[in-house]
């Protein structure tokens, strides 16, 4: 652990974790001169401990933030890399880079390699893993049950936390445009269509600070089927002021209304997952 914002990040089991008892683990991998890089290891449970680890992604950029892991339903593991949230325009405008793993997306096979479906794979000035650029920090990541999308939430800056659902090769704006402020006042340009970037779907003004995310899809809570989950670290930039945002849409996947839950515990809320009874 360096920093405030490296260290383990997140875990996620295998489709076939039954069978082959993979896990896989991000985390930031030292590489010297107090230098990190965002990485992917796997190991196999054996019931009490991880056995035959192996690293089956680093990447060749350092000073990149936090990361999510999710499975796609195709088998692929898609990966979440922060974006520098403060510092220079250069700092910021990596998210922009194809050649820069900072601020992006990525998709990989379960053994590290690259799918040769990737949308830039044949691109010579772009990574061969990015499978979606323009973020500033995406904390939860959950594949859509019902349409197989991938949908994440990322915390921008001094508000415009949005909710994406994120389309191969597609830029979603980070930091040229934003629905938030820059932390000393000015309001970022918002025009996201009309520069060419994608809209989010939602987007949260004053800021949530979004984690983790889960549909909920049991039937312990059948009131809250198909509804969406979202942690939430502070509102308004004041703490403390966590709670967990239920998101409500209709049968189009159009978003109807929200609520918030938990504001009186006044803690962080870092993440929420359906558990094997249907409850939350």
């Amino acid at each position: 652990y360096r920093g405030t914002e490296a260290g383990l990040m997140d875990i996620a089991l295998h489709p076939n974790f039954a069978q082959n008892h993979w896990v896989y683990f991000a985390y930031h991998k030292p590489i010297g001169n107090d230098l990190l890089s965002s990485a992917i290891g796997r190991g196999t449970w054996d019931g009490k401990t991880l056995t035959d680890i192996k690293e089956i992604f680093l990447s060749d950029d350092v000073d990149t933030e936090v990361s999510r892991l999710v499975f796609g339903p195709d088998g692929t593991l898609f990966m979440s890399i922060g974006n520098p949230g403060t510092g220079p325009d250069a700092s910021l405008m990596r998210a922009q880079h194809k050649n820069d793993y900072a601020g992006k997306i990525i998709r990989l096979r379960d053994d590290g390699s690259v799918p040769n479906d990737n949308p830039f794979v044949r691109d010579k000035d772009a990574k061969p893993y990015v499978f979606a650029l323009g973020f500033r920090n995406v904390l939860g990541m959950a594949i859509n049950p019902e349409t197989k999308d991938l949908w994440v939430t990322e915390i921008g800056p001094n508000g415009g936390d949005e909710v994406n659902i994120v389309k191969a090769g597609k830029n979603y704006g980070w930091p040229v445009v934003s629905y938030g402020r820059n932390y000393l006042g000015p309001r970022y340009d918002s025009a996201h269509k009309e520069k060419g970037f994608e809209e989010p779907i939602w987007f949260w003004t004053p800021a949530i600070s979004p984690s983790g995310t889960a549909f909920y899809m049991g039937d312990t809570l059948p009131n809250w089927k198909r509804n969406l989950f979202v942690g939430g670290l502070r509102e308004g930039e004041f703490s403390p002021t966590g709670q967990l945002k239920r998101l409500v849409f209709n049968d189009k996947w159009d978003l109807l209304r929200e609520e918030a839950l938990l504001r009186d515990l006044h803690q962080r809320i870092r993440d929420v997952r359906q558990g094997p009874d249907g409850n939350l």
